[in-house]
């Protein structure tokens, strides 16, 4: 058997094992690892699974993810993203369908906080669904807001969709994390406005709330002040060249733990539960990126991506024609596959095809995000979906499907833009103060 035909059946094994649910860390190292000892040796296989664990592992850009993950789970545990949702719903929840716009603007700033789409979804979830089905809210809109809103989390610095990004092609986490910002920001506000339009259309979707007084909000901006204060001074500590990600990550950690302590609210239970919490995920993100390290040289030993790349770049076509291509790849993926195996699988694929035809990498890699955040709520897999599915069990996953539609189309136009204004994406991190 030729080295291509060994990577295409063992491409078609991996499909078929996350197919079937198994784990996607460990469906990718041991087709990797069994890919290789059948291309190279038993040997070989054995010192880079030795080799490129223990790489990975000591990799200190990579301490970023278990402080993040911590100081998210400390700001739902000690109840700050809470304050951040009653801050926005106490400005937009008198207008029509304002208690939908509170949970899209709740869901931006829990993501800068978690930098997790699932996580944004879940505790955004628990904490709006049951508002708006108390305002008589239609559940089509309710959770849909809420799945939709939950993929921020994987857009919105910091995010861990980024993270896994820059080490599969060692590109910087500060400007990727910089490049996601406006882009996190506009489609915040497509959201929002999406909620505003099908409101205006049909407007038993989304009631108003009652109005609150200039006392409620206040009290509510005063409460939302020490977490904002926090997010933006690790986000603007990475623009203003202040702090390295792994500082900031490191500051807004601790800096969440101090003032969750100051509030009374974050016990040595909560703490504890928190960091265990953060330990497991950053433990499954970390087994994928050891399973991704050794799949990447089985697909090298393959030639698979310099077969792709040569089809690709000989095509007659210009090179945005070819990053179309490619974005339709992972939409189509995206239906199907969970969104870091799209990135282990594909990036060493693509992305020395968008090298060799001078594409930005910091702008590709925004593109590449958010084409994942719209696989989050594709069908069938749609994994921010049977999230709140979880939450609102007494929905019917149809209608769930239904009312994230409109939103996904939101997310199309987002990528558009993005495609034709790259400078959305690349205007922070080119004015950066190096």
């Amino acid at each position: 058997m030729t080295p291509m035909m060994t990577g295409l059946t063992g491409m078609a094994i991996l499909i078929v094992l996350l197919v079937l649910r198994v784990p996607v860390a460990f469906a990718m190292f041991a087709v990797g690892f069994v890919g290789i000892w059948v291309l190279s040796g038993l040997p070989v296989a054995m010192s880079l699974m030795a080799s490129e664990s223990f790489t990975l592992a000591s990799s200190a850009e990579l301490v970023v993810v278990p402080l993040f993950i911590l100081m998210g789970n400390v700001a739902s545990a000690t109840g700050m993203s809470r304050a951040l949702y009653d801050a926005a719903y106490a400005i937009v929840g008198p207008i029509r369908g304002g208690l939908a716009s509170a949970t899209v603007i709740g869901c931006g700033g829990f993501a800068a906080l978690s930098g997790s789409s699932v996580a944004s979804a879940l505790t955004m979830g628990k904490v709006s669904m049951a508002e708006m089905e108390r305002f008589g809210y239609d559940t089509r809109l309710s959770t849909g807001v809420v799945a939709a809103g939950g993929t921020l989390g994987i857009l919105i610095p910091p995010s861990t969709g980024f993270v896994i990004y820059a080490i599969l092609t060692q590109q910087s986490i500060g400007r990727l994390f910089l490049a996601g910002v406006l882009p996190g920001l506009m489609l915040l506000g497509l959201f929002i406005l999406t909620v505003t339009i099908l409101c205006w259309i049909k407007p038993e979707l989304g009631p108003r709330g009652p109005r609150s007084s200039l006392h409620q909000l206040f009290t509510a901006l005063a409460r939302a002040i020490p977490i904002l204060a926090i997010i933006v001074l690790t986000i603007g500590g990475i623009y203003g060249g202040i702090f390295s990600p792994v500082e900031a990550a490191a500051v807004g950690a601790g800096l969440v733990v101090i003032a969750g302590a100051l509030m009374g609210r974050l016990s040595l239970r909560v703490l504890w539960e928190a960091g265990r919490d953060s330990i497991i995920t950053t433990a499954t993100v970390m087994l994928i990126l050891i399973a991704a390290h050794m799949i990447n040289p089985f697909l090298a030993l393959s030639h698979i991506p310099q077969a792709v790349g040569g089809f690709l770049a000989g095509l007659d076509i210009p090179a945005v024609g070819v990053l179309a291509l490619i974005l339709l790849c992972y939409l189509v993926l995206g239906c199907f596959l969970e969104g870091f195996a799209m990135l282990v699988l594909t990036l060493p694929i693509f992305f020395p095809v968008i090298i060799q035809l001078g594409i930005d990498p910091i702008w590709f890699g925004v593109l590449v995000v958010l084409t994942l955040e719209m696989g989050l709520i594709s069908p069938p897999v749609g994994v921010n979906i049977f999230i709140v599915k979880s939450v609102a069990r007494h929905v019917p996953l149809e209608k769930i499907f239904v009312g994230v539609a409109p939103f996904w189309v939101a997310m199309l136009v987002a990528l558009l833009l993005l495609v034709a204004f790259p400078q959305i994406a690349l205007l922070l991190p080119n004015t950066m103060i190096r």
